[in-house]
């Protein structure tokens, strides 16, 4: 007689956010815009954000693949963000920005801005960010109060809400303070000379 152990559900598929199209489903508030060209969601001029208009996100796995246009570019995710983003500076403060620029130091800042970070609260586990033109994949895993960023399969951030981080160095960095468990997401576009491509923005639950 055969014996079978139980059977395990199907793991969650992932939720493409990004037809490859259009921007369907998303909104931008702030300078600057976003566009589709050849598939990739290219970022111009700035600071603002494009967001996601389907609902906030919470206990799920968000994975953006991306690349910079040159070298080294300035850009960001954003999580956490309470309410319907209205200009790009209430996400900065109320939600938290998984920072993307692999050379924090060239514009005096520090390891706290590099990539995989939340923005200038955590201090990276490492630096695997990759330059222009190569892709990155990030996978940033909401699991209520504990955020984890894994960048190109390398753990870069582990935070849970209320752990401690520095005060604040500078005027434009982000009030301190709990984040939401579930919020909105979005897309930054910094300037005109940071240009960085998109090519992929999925969610899957963790359950």
């Amino acid at each position: 007689m055969l014996c079978f152990g139980p059977l395990r559900a199907a793991p969650p598929e992932w939720k493409q956010l990004f037809n490859g199209k259009n921007l369907t489903g998303w909104q931008h508030v702030g300078p600057g815009k976003m566009t589709v060209e050849d598939g990739l969601i290219q970022t111009h001029g700035g600071m603002g954000l494009l967001w996601w208009t389907g609902g906030k996100v919470g206990n799920s796995v968000i994975r953006v693949v991306y690349k910079m246009r040159d070298e080294n570019d300035n850009s960001g995710v954003f999580i956490r963000i309470p309410i319907k983003p209205f200009e790009p500076w209430m996400p900065v403060h109320y939600g938290y920005e998984v920072q993307i620029d692999n050379e924090p130091e060239k514009s005096k800042e520090d390891d706290y801005h590099v990539t995989g970070t939340l923005y200038s609260q955590t201090k990276p586990l490492a630096r695997p960010g990759k330059p222009g033109p190569e892709w990155n994949t990030m996978e940033i895993t909401l699991d209520g109060p504990h955020t984890v960023v894994v960048l190109n399969g390398v753990k870069v951030t582990d935070y849970t809400e209320g752990q401690p981080v520095p005060a604040k160095k500078f005027t434009f960095e982000p009030e301190r303070g709990p984040r939401p468990l579930e919020g909105y997401i979005g897309l930054q576009n910094h300037s005109d000379n940071d240009i960085v491509f998109f090519k992929e923005v999925a969610v899957r639950p963790l359950k």
